[in-house]
């Protein structure tokens, strides 16, 4: 089963509400942070061994990874809404 069919409802929701680009997004960005939450919630139980406060430093990449890819999509959801913020003021 591939993305589309699993997440059709949130999909169809989203797309409604904020088109089809943005909505795509939305959802992309729902799935990043749960993401970010099982890997945040596995790294309590994998702790550093140099810091035991942290996550394990293959942990520490995947966090960053996500935190990452979150905010490049939080910013083209930012761009498209002010380009078509653009087009609706003549």
């Amino acid at each position: 089963m591939n993305i589309f069919d699993e997440k059709r409802t949130e999909l169809e929701r989203h797309e409604f509400m904020m088109g089809v680009e943005r909505g795509r997004l939305a959802v992309a960005l729902d799935l990043l942070t749960d993401s970010l939450a099982m890997v945040g919630q596995h790294g309590v139980y994998c702790a550093s061994t140099r810091n035991p406060s942290k996550p394990a430093l293959d942990l520490q990449a995947v966090l960053a990874g996500i935190e990452g890819a979150k905010a490049l999509i939080q910013s083209v959801m930012e761009e498209l809404r002010a380009q078509r913020e653009a087009v609706r003021e003549p």
